[in-house]
């Protein structure tokens, strides 16, 4: 699923990462970007509860 011979882009996040190396001002940074991708992907659900909504208003719950 991942390659572990691809390198790690600049101001990527990878979870579980030992953060002892950085800045304050990069932790806050760092977790501006994940609140904004916490966002993205609750925005990205309700997308996608709205459709399984309307598919069981149309086809019923099975």
């Amino acid at each position: 699923m991942f390659d572990e011979d691809e390198p790690v882009k600049k101001g990527q996040i990878i979870l579980g990462e030992d953060l002892y190396d950085l800045s304050v001002e990069d932790l806050s940074e760092r977790i501006e970007a994940l609140r904004d991708e916490i966002k993205r992907v609750e925005a990205a659900k309700a997308d996608k509860r709205k459709g399984l909504d309307a598919a069981a208003a149309i086809f019923g719950k099975s």
